[in-house]
C-alpha cells in the first residue's frame, strides 16, 4: 500500500521569524531533509512541507511549537533548533512546549536564561522541589550556570538573603602554590569560573556591590567548616574534588530557610588516587534520603560547541574499552 503523501503550510509573520525558524540562508533545511523524508518549499513567509504523513506531521508540530515560543519573545539559537529537531526525530515533539515555555531570568544584557534540554529542565525542577540537589554530569551541561541562575532568581525574589559559593581548592595537575600575591589572589584562579558566571548573570558592578555587602560570598570549601548557613542559597561547584569528609561537612552546614546545590563531573576527579570523591560516594549514602534529589546529566545535555558531545562520547568509549581490557 502506497504511503499517504500530504502537504502542510507553516505561516510566518515576519522576516525575523523566518530567520529564526529557517536559519540564515535557510540553512536548517539541509538538517531537516537529512533527518526526514520530506521536501521543503519556502514561499516568502510560508513554508510548505511535503512528504509521507508520518514524516510531515511531527515536523509541522515542531514548527508550530517553535513559532509559539518565538512569538513569546524567545530568541531561538541554532543549538536549540538542532535539539528540537532531535526530539522530533525521536517522537518527543510534545516535550518542546514544556521545554521552551520556561524563562528563568533575563540578564542585564538581555540574555534569556532558560533550560535548553530536557535534562536541564528536570534539573531546574529538582532545585525548585528539594532543599538539597546533587547534580552530576560532564562538562558543558550547564550544571553550575543554572545553579547560579536559580540562586540569583531566589535572591532577587527575596527567598534567600545570601548566595554562598564554594569550590575545593584542588589543583588539576598544575602547582599554583608559588603564585605571587596574598591569599585571595592565590585562590582566585580556582574561583574564576564562578566569577565569570556571576558577571554574566548580574553584571560586574552589581556583583561587586553584592560582594562588598556580604550578600554574595565566594570562598574555598575549607572556609565552610564550623558555620551554620541560614536563609542562604549555597552552591558547591566542582564537587567531585571534595573528599568524603568535606562533602559531609558541606551538606551539614545547611540552616533554616536554606538550599544547597552540589555540582560536579565524576569523570574529572583531581584528588589523589587513594582518596574517594565525596560526590562519587554521596549517591550511595544519600540516594534514599527524603528531601535530597540526585540529577544526572549526560552528553545529550551539552550546550557548548557540538564537538563537545562527540569528545565526551569518544572518551567514554575509550575508558569503557580500557576497563574491559583490565
Amino acid at each position: 500500500m502506497a504511503e499517504k503523501t500530504v502537504s502542510r503550510a507553516v505561516l510566518l509573520e515576519s522576516s525575523e521569524e523566518s530567520l529564526q525558524l529557517f536559519g540564515k540562508r535557510d540553512r536548517y533545511f539541509t538538517l531537516i531533509e537529512d533527518n526526514f523524508e520530506v521536501h521543503l518549499l519556502p514561499r516568502g513567509f510560508e513554508l510548505l512541507i511535503e512528504g509521507p504523513e508520518e514524516e510531515v506531521e511531527p515536523l509541522y508540530q515542531m514548527f508550530q511549537e517553535l513559532l509559539r515560543s518565538v512569538r513569546r519573545g524567545h530568541f531561538l539559537s541554532s543549538r536549540e533548533f538542532e535539539y528540537a529537531l532531535k526530539l522530533t526525530r525521536e517522537g518527543k515533539v510534545k516535550l518542546l512546549r514544556e521545554l521552551f515555555s520556561e524563562l528563568l531570568l533575563v540578564t542585564p544584557r538581555g540574555k534569556q536564561i532558560r533550560p535548553k534540554t530536557i535534562g536541564q529542565k528536570r534539573y531546574l525542577e529538582a532545585m525548585r522541589r528539594q532543599d538539597i540537589v546533587l547534580c552530576i554530569g560532564p562538562a558543558g551541561t550547564g550544571k553550575t550556570y543554572l545553579a547560579l541562575a536559580m540562586a540569583i532568581d531566589a535572591l532577587k525574589k527575596k527567598q534567600v538573603q545570601r548566595l554562598i559559593l564554594a569550590r575545593p581548592a584542588v589543583e588539576a595537575g598544575e602547582h599554583l602554590g608559588f603564585l605571587p600575591g596574598d591569599f585571595q589572589e592565590k585562590v582566585d584562579p580556582y574561583l574564576r569560573p564562578v566569577y565569570d558566571g556571576l558577571y554574566d548573570l548580574l553584571g560586574v558592578e552589581l556583583f561587586q556591590k553584592y560582594r562588598e555587602r556580604g550578600i554574595i560570598e565566594v570562598a574555598p570549601l575549607a572556609y565552610m567548616r564550623g558555620r551554620t548557613l541560614d536563609d542562604s542559597f549555597v552552591i558547591l561547584d566542582e564537587g567531585q574534588n571534595s573528599t568524603s569528609e568535606q562533602m559531609k561537612m558541606f551538606l551539614t552546614r545547611l540552616g533554616f530557610g536554606s538550599q544547597a546545590v552540589v555540582t560536579g563531573d565524576i569523570t574529572q576527579i583531581d584528588l589523589p588516587r587513594e582518596r574517594e570523591s565525596g560526590l562519587a560516594e554521596a549517591p550511595r549514602i544519600l540516594g534514599r534520603v527524603e528531601g535530597i534529589a540526585l540529577v544526572y546529566l549526560t552528553e545529550k545535555d551539552v550546550v557548548r560547541h557540538p564537538l563537545v558531545q562527540n569528545i565526551i562520547k569518544a572518551y567514554e568509549a575509550y575508558e569503557s574499552g580500557r576497563e574491559s581490557d583490565q
